[in-house]
């Protein structure tokens, strides 16, 4: 926060009537431990009182909030051998990223704590959870009802509708928001003038008006229309990261490129630099000709874009990242899917970010609910490539990609995986699988259907696939479902 926004802000808290559950006014009082327990109880209040940010301040009187000016100087403290500042940030869990300032008003030293409130979890001091209950410090599991409370809201509370960055003047907003682009792709005429935009904006829920003509502009606004992500603490290692690798494995990386915009901003460009990297195919499968590239462009888009929406944001420190190797591209985002890998076929996706899910969706970025994963295994049977396989990994959803290769350079979990998929395919189409259609899916001789019914009887085998009337004992004329069906 920048110093001209720290005097309206301290007018706006001694405004107050009283101290709240989000705001502590101090003296002196600069013991550590009391310090540390302010910064969980004041995070866990600001969430359970709806505000994006807790106050911890110095110099003013909690009574009467009269301006009387502080001694303490955080930044230049020590406890235990370490600054004052690094050491409440290990002993604070999860970490938070709170803000120390130290400024002059009234020709009085105050010192202020920013404190973002708690996101997914109670956050503790010391291995102990706290709480404010009126103006008093308190342990957060011996107010049971509050405890319950706060958990329930954690699961409520989208990514979306946190704030990414406070404070802001129109100009400011306008700065760091590509609205340009936002008017193209919704395919919106420009308003007449500056507030024109910026209502449109806020009715978008991109940015949310304060007092005083200030803005804060939203972690939704942010992470799709952001100029450069890197303007926003929070949100800066959310860039999309590119990586293409010399051969199979990561020991030399050929280039590598960060998309530093939000994700409708930059999606094409991604798409683009994607498409520019990778090699011509032969031409082979159904599908292909000689200037085509060795991935349908289709299913490249959807698994991008499933990596941007589908992301667990509380995972903090990592992004969605793309690696393109000699053999494969494997399409990885943070945070455990919330629908079986098996089932990502049939069932339509649940999201954590509704919103922005939503807002994709609108502009064309991604397909429909439940119609993207069909069609990047369609058009990976189109184009006879070996099957996806999507897998969690480390806490993070892994989509990969393979180059073509003949059937009998696949190996046995090679030929399962498609085979079920295929008959996923096939069942989520109002058809079932047949012998047929899988030596049409694998390029198999009619003279060959018995390299077919094996690979169908592995499957069978691994309980993937089942018969579709049991009753039927004709190999010939047998028809077979997903184990789900």
């Amino acid at each position: 926060m920048e110093n001209k926004h720290l005097v309206p802000l301290l007018q706006e808290l001694i405004a107050l009537p009283h101290e709240t559950e989000w705001v502590e006014f101090k003296k002196d009082n600069k013991a550590p431990e009391s310090i540390g327990e302010y910064l969980s109880a004041l995070s866990n209040s600001a969430t359970l009182h709806s505000q994006q940010t807790a106050y911890l301040i110095w110099g003013i009187d909690d009574k009467t909030h009269n301006i009387l000016g502080t001694t303490f100087k955080p930044k230049q403290e020590k406890f235990r051998g370490q600054e004052l500042e690094n050491w409440l940030a290990t002993q604070v869990q999860p970490r938070i990223d709170f803000k120390i300032y130290e400024f002059t008003y009234e020709s009085k030293a105050i010192v202020l704590f920013e404190i973002p409130k708690a996101t997914h979890v109670p956050i503790s001091f010391r291995g102990t959870e706290y709480i404010r209950v009126g103006t008093c410090k308190q342990r957060l599991k011996d107010f049971t009802e509050k405890e319950r409370e706060l958990w329930s809201l954690f699961s409520r509370q989208p990514f979306e509708k946190g704030i990414a960055l406070e404070n802001q003047t129109a100009d400011e907003v306008l700065n760091k928001i590509n609205y340009p682009s936002y008017f193209d792709l919704t395919q919106q005429n420009f308003p007449d003038n500056k507030q024109g935009i910026l209502d449109r904006l806020a009715a978008e829920n991109f940015i949310k008006k304060k007092l005083n003509n200030y803005y804060d502009i939203t972690n939704f606004g942010a992470i799709i229309f952001a100029k450069k992500l890197t303007d926003f603490e929070k949100l800066q290692r959310k860039a999309i990261r590119v990586i293409i690798y010399k051969e199979k494995d990561r020991i030399s990386t050929q280039r590598e490129q960060l998309f530093d915009k939000g994700y409708a901003v930059s999606y094409e460009e991604i798409i683009r630099f994607i498409n520019d990297q990778l090699p011509q195919n032969e031409q082979i499968g159904q599908a292909l000709r000689k200037d085509m590239k060795i991935y349908p462009e289709i299913a490249i888009r959807e698994l991008v874009a499933n990596a941007i929406i589908h992301q667990d944001f509380n995972m903090t420190g990592v992004s969605s990242t793309i690696e393109i190797f000699s053999d494969r591209m494997e399409i990885r985002n943070p945070g455990e899917p919330l629908v079986d890998t098996m089932r990502f076929i049939d069932i339509p996706p649940q999201s954590r970010n509704e919103e922005l899910a939503a807002f994709m969706r609108r502009i064309n970025i991604c397909e429909e609910r439940g119609s993207g994963i069909d069609k990047v295994i369609n058009s990976v049977e189109l184009f006879q490539l070996p099957a996806p396989e999507f897998k969690v990994n480390g806490k993070h959803t892994e989509a990969i990609l393979f180059t073509y290769r003949d059937l009998k350079d696949m190996d046995k979990s090679d030929r399962i995986r498609a085979c079920y998929q295929h008959a996923c395919l096939r069942f989520v189409c109002r058809e079932q699988m047949t012998n047929e259609s899988l030596r049409k899916r694998f390029a198999i001789d009619d003279k060959n259907y018995p390299m077919a019914s094996r690979i169908i009887r592995d499957t069978i085998n691994e309980g993937l696939i089942k018969g579709y009337d049991p009753e039927n004992q004709s190999r010939k004329h047998a028809k077979y479902i997903p184990f789900w069906a």
